[in-house]
């Protein structure tokens, strides 16, 4: 089996708990901003002083509630500045943040809650109360209920005000490494989620690794980061606990149809992202030039900026597309820059793959993205490209302290301190994931090259075999066939199959500017625009240029238009953008067979 293993560069992780960092800042920097929160209108800056102190009276609420050590607390909410200052209090008070998804549906609460036994729940708004309450006669665990809508965090603070520092402080040294911090349920693509059990060992481990692999991110003061990926999902979380333990300064965009706005206000110099995010901003920048007639511009300034990036990696850019470069970087390059806030130098990109053709586009831009790999069952990420480590197409290197392994069957393996305890009250499941030689069974199939470099080239359970016996991995196709303006979401198909086929959704917006361009009137069906013989070879197009990446075998032969998009709001995507290939799958049976009829 091949083997790799990155040395550690922290020291091992022995005492203490997430909350010690908020005690070492208000030491160390306590007037320092280290939080931008939006009221309305007003933006409010919040020192690290002023952040723990905060964290302590929200402690002190939870404990006068009558809240014990241990007992599990869920936060249902989208990504605000509460979220983070109650994911703290709750820690400091002792207890296990449960996070929920604001899009549950009442079904999912209701597991959610019912399975890790939460006893308290904090919820954004009375939309979500009005979720919980559809299904609170079943949730017999739960005995507080606090909505932020109805000024839950003022009132928790009033409430803990006779609480003695003495008593939180004893509470928040009784909790070591060992002690879980978290049950993070799985998005749930096939099945009921499963609670990941994570410890603060296994985030302290691996952020205190991460912020010394990757110093020009996390040891610059000047680093900040505005955050608008879900903090219910493993990927957002990690990058708080980060941003919180290096002392930087955070932002938070609870709506995202403001996000560019708010990237424009609040000027961030690092982002977090899911590739699909990048997709957008290339496919939305490929459709304004488009309209303005400028396409030919701006796919030769994007060839350009791949061409530059490659250039970099082979060690040599030569004379010539240093110019072109130099000239686009006014013309293009700036513009795209300006649209993410101007100032964003580095990325993280995560919860799948991004594909080297957007790796070597953004850093060609000026906007190196790390590409890193990791499961809500590894605390996040295993594997992360560093500035001075990058290999763009792969996933990068192992974290240091972690080991990878790729098995017999090209599965990759993981060991390290960051490997969750186990599935919360699921043994059967934990024995089936973490083998007798310790290694977690991540489900992804991948390859490590001589350097150590990690990629992912498929996952296990998605995998297609045709008819003929050839494996596919939808992955490659897919990522080259949505970076198509036209193309919103794509699923490859064929199991069993005589050959490879697709379905294909399309961006509405983007279906909106078509018809303009082609003067069709806005009203048109999708029947009339579905059989259309310039938009169909227009699409036609994208799979060929997709099938470029692919064996014959693998190729797409045949496709089919579906007349709606795919979201997570329409079921099929989860929270964190990942196609629910079961449930497309089902419900469009009858396209799929269409397709070898």
């Amino acid at each position: 089996m091949q083997e790799y293993t990155e040395p550690a560069m922290a020291q091992a992780v022995i005492s203490g708990s997430l909350t010690d960092a908020l005690i070492s800042h208000e030491t160390t920097q306590p007037d320092v901003i280290s939080i931008v929160n939006r009221d309305g209108q007003n933006v409010i800056e919040i020192t690290s002083k002023e952040f723990h102190q905060m964290v302590r009276a929200a402690a002190k609420g939870i404990i006068s509630a009558g809240i014990q050590p241990g007992d599990r607390i869920a936060l249902m909410s989208r990504t605000r500045f509460e979220w983070t200052l109650l994911d703290y209090a709750i820690w400091y008070a002792g207890c296990v943040t449960v996070p929920i998804y604001e899009t549950s549906s009442e079904e999912q609460v209701q597991w959610m809650m019912q399975d890790s036994g939460a006893v308290a729940i904090f919820v954004e708004s009375y939309k979500h109360l009005e979720t919980l309450h559809s299904v609170r006669t079943s949730l017999t665990s739960l005995i507080h209920t606090w909505n932020m809508e109805d000024n839950a965090i003022s009132h928790l603070s009033t409430a803990g005000l006779h609480i003695p520092d003495s008593e939180l402080d004893s509470r928040r040294s009784q909790v070591t490494p060992s002690h879980i911090a978290t049950i993070i349920y799985t998005s749930g693509t096939t099945g009921k989620p499963k609670g990941c059990v994570l410890t603060h060992g296994n985030f302290m481990f691996l952020v205190r690794n991460v912020i010394l692999a990757v110093p020009e991110v996390f040891k610059d003061k000047t680093t900040s980061t505005l955050l608008f990926l879900p903090l219910a999902h493993v990927f957002g979380r990690i990058i708080e606990i980060a941003m919180v333990e290096s002392g930087l300064k955070v932002a938070f965009a609870p709506d995202i149809t403001n996000l560019v706005g708010d990237l424009q206000k609040f000027t961030p110099n690092f982002l977090l992202a899911v590739p699909r995010v990048f997709e957008k901003v290339f496919n939305s920048a490929q459709q304004k030039a488009t309209n303005e007639g400028k396409e030919k511009i701006f796919n030769a300034a994007a060839a350009v900026a791949i061409a530059y990036s490659q250039a970099l990696s082979a060690g040599s850019v030569p004379l010539g597309l240093r110019i072109k470069h130099g000239l686009f970087d006014k013309l293009v390059y700036a513009k795209l820059r300006a649209a993410m806030g101007g100032k964003v130098k580095w990325s993280v990109s995560g919860g799948a793959a991004l594909g080297a053709r957007l790796g070597h586009f953004f850093r060609g831009i000026g906007l190196t993205i790390l590409e890193g790999y990791g499961l809500s069952e590894t605390s996040s990420a295993s594997t992360v490209n560093r500035p001075t480590m990058l290999r763009v197409g792969s996933v990068g290197r192992a974290i240091p302290g972690v080991t990878l392994g790729i098995g017999p069957d090209g599965e990759v393996l993981i060991k390290g301190p960051h490997v969750f305890q186990g599935y919360w009250n699921n043994p059967a499941a934990t024995a089936e994931a973490i083998d007798v030689n310790g290694w977690f069974h991540s489900g992804d199939i991948g390859q490590i090259d001589e350097d150590g470099y990690l990629f992912i080239t498929g996952r296990k359970k998605e995998l297609i075999v045709t008819a003929g016996g050839k494996n596919v991995a939808p992955a490659v196709i897919e990522d080259r066939l949505r970076s198509n303006w036209l193309v919103s979401q794509c699923m490859v198909v064929g199991d069993n199959k005589p050959f490879i086929g697709c379905l294909i959704t399309v961006e509405p917006d983007s279906v909106k500017n078509w018809l303009q361009r082609n003067s069709l009137p806005a009203t048109t069906s999708f029947a009339q625009m579905a059989s259309n013989e310039v938009f169909r070879s227009e699409i036609q197009a994208a799979v060929d240029y997709a099938n470029k990446a692919v064996s014959q075998a693998e190729s797409i032969r045949k496709w089919v238009l579906i007349d709606s998009d795919w979201s997570e709001a329409s079921g099929h995507l989860t929270p964190s953008l990942k196609l629910k290939r079961n449930v497309v799958s089902e419900q469009f049976n009858a396209e799929i067979e269409s397709l070898y009829a």
